[in-house]
C-alpha cells in the first residue's frame, strides 16, 4: 500500500512539472505581431499619385529592420524606388518618382520586420491600391466669352498707375465708375485708357455691353465651377501646397487649403498638355518669385481656380489663368501672361498684364 501511495504521488509530481513546462513554453513563443491599419486600404482606387504608403505595427519596430527589403511597392514586376521610413509603430513608403495614373500598385510588408522584441507578422502581409487621374490629357476649362477678357470682375477694378495691360477689361454689375486708376475716355459702348491695349467695358454703358458683359460674368461662374468640380486628382495635397521650387508636370491638382510660392516654379509639358489647380484656401506668391513655362507649356492651358483671395508678390511673375472666388490683388510690379477672371474685385498697381497667346 506504502508503494502505491509512493508511485501515485511521484506520477502527479510529473503531471505538474509537464504542465509547468508546458505552460513556459506556451509563454515563450513568440507573439505574431498584429496589422493596426494600412493606408491607402486594401482594394483601395482613385488613390493620389503623389500618395506617401503606410503601414502602422500593433507594437514598436527595430528600425534597422524597416527597410526597402521589408517594404516594397509593385507595379506590376517592376519595383518602385522609393524612401522608407519609420517612426511611432508607422513605416513609410515615399515614391521617388510621381504613380503612374490611373495604375494599379501592390505593397507589401515582409516577415522580415521585427519588433524590438524579435516578433514578427504571421506571413508577408500584401495589399493592394489604384491610383486616380487618367492617363489621358485633361480637357480644357471652357471660358466661354469671359475669355475675350483679360480682367473680368464683378464688384471692383482698382489701379495704382500706371500699369499696361494687353487686353480687354469689364466690369459687372458694377458700373463704370467702380473702375479706378485708368483715367478713362469714354465712347459709345465701351471705354479707352493709354494704359490699356484693348477697350474697358462696364455694366452701365449702352446696349450691347450690358447683356454681353451679363453673359461674360455667368460664363465665368460655369468655369469656375467646372475646375472645381473635377474628379479624381492625379494629385492631392501635393507638398502640403508649398510648391516652390517644384516642377509641376500635367494634370489635375487639388488642395484642401492654402497654396504658396516662396520660391520659383516651373509648370513643364508639351504645348498641348492641360494643368488644373483646385485650391480650396488662398494662392499667395512671394517678391520676385516667377512660374516658369518648360517644354512647350502655354498659359492658355493652365488653370488656376481659387475658392480664397490670390495674392502676386510685388515683381513677381505669374502664368497661367486665374478663376477666384475672391479678389485678385497684383502687388507693384507683378506682371502675368494670363487672364485674372474674379468673381469680386482685381487690385492693379503698376502691373504688366498680357493675355495668353
Amino acid at each position: 500500500m506504502k508503494k502505491m501511495k509512493t508511485s501515485r504521488k511521484i506520477t502527479i509530481i510529473a503531471m505538474l512539472f509537464i504542465a509547468l513546462m508546458a505552460g513556459c513554453t506556451k509563454n515563450d513563443e513568440p507573439v505574431n505581431i498584429a496589422v493596426s491599419s494600412t493606408d491607402p486600404l486594401n482594394n483601395v482606387t482613385g488613390i493620389a499619385r503623389n500618395k506617401v504608403v503606410a503601414f502602422t505595427f500593433s507594437e514598436a519596430m527595430d528600425p534597422l529592420t524597416v527597410n526597402t527589403s521589408t517594404f516594397t511597392l509593385y507595379q506590376g514586376v517592376n519595383q518602385i524606388p522609393g524612401i522608407v521610413s519609420y517612426s511611432d509603430k508607422t513605416a513609410t513608403f515615399t515614391p521617388v518618382n510621381i504613380l503612374s495614373a490611373a495604375t494599379p500598385y501592390t505593397a507589401t510588408m515582409t516577415t522580415g520586420a521585427k519588433s524590438l522584441t524579435g516578433n514578427s507578422l504571421a506571413s508577408d502581409f500584401v495589399w493592394h491600391f489604384t491610383t486616380g487621374g487618367t492617363s489621358l490629357s485633361q480637357a480644357v476649362i471652357n471660358l466661354g466669352s469671359s475669355g475675350n477678357y483679360l480682367i473680368l470682375a464683378k464688384t471692383a477694378i482698382t489701379n495704382i498707375a500706371t500699369s499696361a495691360l494687353t487686353g480687354d477689361l469689364g466690369l459687372s454689375p458694377a458700373a463704370t465708375s467702380y473702375i479706378t486708376g485708368f483715367a478713362l475716355t469714354n465712347t459709345t459702348g465701351y471705354a479707352t485708357s493709354s494704359q490699356v491695349t484693348g477697350s474697358v467695358y462696364a455694366a452701365d454703358m449702352v446696349s450691347p455691353t450690358p447683356i454681353n458683359l451679363t453673359t461674360a460674368v455667368s460664363n465665368m461662374i460655369t468655369a469656375y465651377n467646372d475646375a472645381a468640380g473635377r474628379p479624381s486628382p492625379d494629385f492631392f495635397e501635393l507638398y502640403t501646397g508649398n510648391i516652390g521650387g517644384k516642377t509641376l508636370s500635367p494634370g489635375l491638382y487639388k488642395w484642401t487649403n492654402t497654396v504658396i510660392l516662396p520660391s520659383d516654379v516651373t509648370i513643364s509639358g508639351n504645348a498641348t498638355d492641360v494643368w488644373i489647380f483646385q485650391i480650396a484656401g488662398n494662392l499667395t506668391m512671394s517678391s520676385s518669385v516667377n512660374i516658369t513655362l518648360a517644354g512647350g507649356a502655354q498659359a492658355k492651358n493652365i488653370f488656376w481656380q481659387v475658392a480664397g483671395q490670390v495674392t502676386l508678390g510685388t515683381t513677381s511673375h505669374f502664368e497661367g489663368i486665374i478663376l477666384s472666388m475672391t479678389g485678385i490683388t497684383f502687388q507693384t510690379g507683378a506682371t502675368m501672361n494670363g487672364r485674372a477672371l474674379a468673381q469680386t474685385a482685381v487690385v492693379l498697381d503698376a502691373n504688366t498684364v498680357s493675355k495668353p497667346q
